[in-house]
């Protein structure tokens, strides 16, 4: 017993070296987890690790001890570790079997490169890790010192299935490997390149994408792979903060001086987000075919497609002509754009002299009164009664202390308390502050631009899809997410290959995380508690799921209905007297249409009854009889149109003719002549004279005669005349009518006497008649004389005038004296 007790400590000694050297064995495997990491772990398997510990205290004795401690603690630890190691996460089915991960089988001719890096000896053969530095960057963090490893997923785990996974961050990491034969464009096939990426720890800022590297001389060491090595395609998924990218850039060769520049393709129009949260393997495709077509897909979705012509930045080809950089704009070239800036004020507008600048919005309303019962003399917020000084109160320090305000309960029952102020209204005053009206700008030229040359580095490339050679396949990142795994990598000509690849590969793994991810969770923040839920089902029978809440949810519903039914009104209006009646609730709509039948519409009846009046009472005849409308516009509208277009124009007709001293056939008629007279004009010549005569007669004597009033009028009837008559047209009539108006016998009055003795008598008579006329009217005073010798004057003026001189083809006026008759 004694020698068993001596031994205890090299035994305890030998189990603490196996310990350490099992740690070790660890580490090198690769195996070893981050300190953060592994307390997460510890701390989730806590219940499992104390019946590890009960179950290995049980079978250790229990005065197996080391020092003060227990040698069954070193045996916790050790179980734990072992059995971390045993229970990762499997993929199972529905029985609870273990799914078995195969590696893809696949054609190597099919492929110009592939590794689904499962067989870790062969996949480290094949990529080279980045030993170069970067440029321009400081020494520190200049180095291509990122972390690689293969190792499984750590969410979806087979034994067997491995990745490239990126283990660092915040460092350079590059690694790059050599296709099995490189890739030419020179014959007519598609290039199709496919990967998976699965960011485990999320990303904010960072990239998974992948570059093709050219079949160039500084491409063939791969040890020395940077951002400088020259690429073909950069291909894949990149962010950072909310900038989200799906990288296509193709290096493009000008085939005139043989520059490169980068070609990059447009945005996709959906936003990709979720493969940088959901922490889930995506699978990313690239094709481009020979026909300049090119077409990127994730998780076997098309995102973008599109053109090597005409869908990227800058152009393949650039354009044919460019802006003179010769071109300057002139100094006085105004290019003021006009919705902005193309109008100035008007320099000529000035402020009205009622404007105010400085009146306010609004004012304090001079109707306004201060309510009854208003506390003026009580504040609205007063020091809380019940307030005590705190216990660490120091006055030293704190200052005098003031107890907090509260609110005055005396205002409560009151309108108000405090100062009374008018409430504020809109100022009729108003206006703002003034400004000049703007007018458009005189100087607005448009906008300035140079005159188009031809582009000297022009040319045309209508096939870009011949690229340079890719030799082999790079991985260049920077990235400040760690455990980016890259898995399935294929580069290949025939998408068919690729989908059948991805068939083995990507579609298990989604099909397996969508089934045992298929969850429902609750997540709320609420500002209430005790939110209840209850009678939660997923099913993909509406059927099943109406049955179910006719058996729950229908049945509490009805007993709350039944308990808590009830009916209310909550109003707030700015008038009163608002009345509501015949109230009901019902199922039914013709229930209720009977019953407002006989409430409502009763109601409606009497009050349109009562307050119809004349015009209503006409618009609703109108409304049911429309014919009416006819009779009304038939009333009307013809009396209208006869008098205005028949009646009016035969009467104008009339009026017409009358005015002339030409025969009209009325005149004969009237006459009386007939047929039988064989000389008509001569009795309605005869009967013209007589009138005239008497006219004369009738107009001397009003002058014998005259008052004040008749004077003014006559003159004015006399000025008007010879006005008039001096705008007739200078012909010979209008000489012959104006010598007969003076009285002078002119030819045509004996030719119209005819030569029979009965008209020579006639004319006679009348040359006595107009003697004696003008004698009488020679009789008038000196004034009127005067005046209608200016009036004479001035008659004669207009009519023998024009342009200042003379007319001397008419023959002049003058007034018969009574000397001369």
């Amino acid at each position: 017993m004694r020698k068993l007790d001596q031994r205890f400590p090299s035994v305890a000694l030998l189990l603490v070296l196996l310990l350490i050297s099992s740690k070790c064995i660890n580490n090198v495997a690769g195996r070893e987890a981050e300190d953060d990491d592994y307390e997460d772990e510890f701390d989730g398997r806590t219940d499992n690790t104390e019946m590890n510990e009960k179950k290995v205290f049980a079978e250790v004795p229990a005065n197996f001890q080391l020092g003060s401690s227990k040698y069954t603690s070193v045996f916790v630890v050790s179980q734990i570790d072992v059995k971390q190691q045993d229970s990762a996460p499997l993929a199972t089915d529905d029985n609870g079997i273990e799914i078995t991960y195969e590696s893809p089988k696949y054609d190597i001719a099919n492929f110009y490169f592939i590794d689904h890096f499962d067989d870790i000896e062969m996949s480290q053969k094949l990529w080279v890790k980045s030993q170069a530095k970067k440029d321009d960057i400081a020494e520190e963090i200049a180095k291509y010192d990122g972390v690689w490893n293969w190792e499984a997923p750590q969410r979806i785990v087979w034994k067997d299935d491995v990745g490239l996974v990126l283990k660092s961050k915040a460092k350079h990491a590059a690694i790059a490997a050599r296709l099995t034969k490189p890739f030419t464009f020179t014959e007519n096939k598609d290039l199709v390149v496919q990967y998976e990426v699965t960011m485990q720890e999320g990303q904010e800022c960072g990239g998974a994408y992948i570059k093709l590297l050219s079949a160039d001389p500084e491409s063939e060491d791969l040890t020395k792979f940077n951002d400088k090595t020259p690429y073909t395609i950069m291909f894949g998924p990149d962010k950072c903060g909310n900038d989200i990218k799906m990288h296509f850039i193709f290096r493009h060769v000008n085939p005139i001086n043989g520059s490169i520049t980068e070609k990059h393709c447009r945005k996709p129009k959906e936003r990709l987000e979720e493969p940088f949260k959901d922490k889930l393997p995506h699978l990313y495709r690239l094709v481009v075919r020979p026909d300049n077509t090119y077409e990127i897909s994730v998780d076997h979705k098309v995102i973008n497609i599109g053109s090597l012509l005409t869908d990227f930045t800058p152009p393949v080809n650039p354009p044919s002509t460019i802006d003179d950089p010769e071109d300057k704009k002139p100094d006085d070239w105004d290019e003021r754009e006009k919705v902005s800036f193309c109008c100035i004020t008007d320099p000529t507008a000035k402020k009205p002299d009622d404007w105010d600048d400085d009146a306010p919005p609004q004012i304090p309303d001079a109707n306004a009164v201060m309510p009854d019962g208003w506390l003026e003399d009580e504040p609205e917020m007063i020091p809380d009664p019940a307030a005590t000084i705190p216990e660490d109160w120091d006055f030293e320090m704190d200052g005098e202390w003031e107890a907090p305000l509260v609110d005055n309960p005396i205002c409560e029952k009151a309108p108000g308390c405090g100062t009374w102020k008018a409430p504020l209204i809109s100022n009729p005053n108003y206006k703002g502050k003034w400004r000049a009206p703007l007018i458009k700008n005189p100087n607005y030229r448009g906008k300035w631009t140079p005159r188009k040359i031809a582009n000297p580095d022009f040319f045309e490339d209508l096939n870009p899809y011949k690229m340079t050679p890719i030799a082999s396949v790079g991985i260049e990142l920077w990235s400040m997410s760690n455990n980016i795994l890259f898995d399935n990598l294929i580069i290949t000509d025939d998408v068919k290959v690729a989908m059948d690849y991805a068939t083995q590969t990507f579609d298990v793994k989604r099909k397996y995380i969508e089934k045992k991810s298929a969850s429902v969770g609750i997540e709320l923040w609420s500002m209430s508690n005790n939110i209840l839920f209850d009678n939660l089902i997923i099913t993909d029978d509406v059927k099943v799921a109406m049955d179910y809440a006719t058996q729950t949810f229908d049945v509490k519903r009805k007993y709350i209905e039944k308990k808590s039914a009830s009916v209310g009104i909550e109003l707030w209006s700015m008038s009163n007297n608002i009345l509501f009646d015949n109230l009901i609730i019902t199922d039914d709509v013709k229930v209720a249409m009977d019953y407002a039948t006989q409430t409502f519409d009763v109601k409606r009846k009497y009050i349109e009854k009562k307050s119809d009046s004349v015009l209503n009472q006409t618009k609703a005849f109108f409304k049911e009889s429309p014919w009416a409308w006819f009779v009304i516009a038939m009333i009307i509208v013809l009396p209208l149109t006869y008098y205005c277009f028949i009646y009016n124009n035969k009467k104008d007709g009339c009026a017409d003719a009358k005015k002339t001293d030409a025969i009209q056939p009325d005149d004969v008629s009237n006459a009386g002549g007939g047929n039988g007279d064989k000389n008509p004009n001569s009795k309605k010549k005869k009967s013209d004279l007589e009138v005239k005569a008497a006219d004369a007669t009738e107009t001397n004597a009003r002058n014998e005669f005259p008052d004040d009033e008749s004077d003014s009028k006559d003159k004015d009837s006399t000025e008007s005349f010879e006005m008039e008559e001096g705008s007739e047209d200078k012909d010979g009539e209008e000489s012959d009518a104006d010598a007969k108006k003076i009285g002078v016998i002119q030819p045509n009055d004996i030719r119209n006497a005819g030569g029979d003795g009965d008209s020579s008598k006639k004319k006679k008579s009348d040359v006595e008649v107009k003697a004696a006329g003008f004698a009488e009217t020679d009789v008038l005073d000196d004034d009127n004389d005067d005046k209608d010798k200016e009036s004479t004057e001035s008659f004669e003026m207009g009519q023998g005038h024009k342009g200042g001189e003379e007319d001397t083809t008419k023959p002049r006026k003058r007034r018969v004296r009574k000397d001369e008759s």
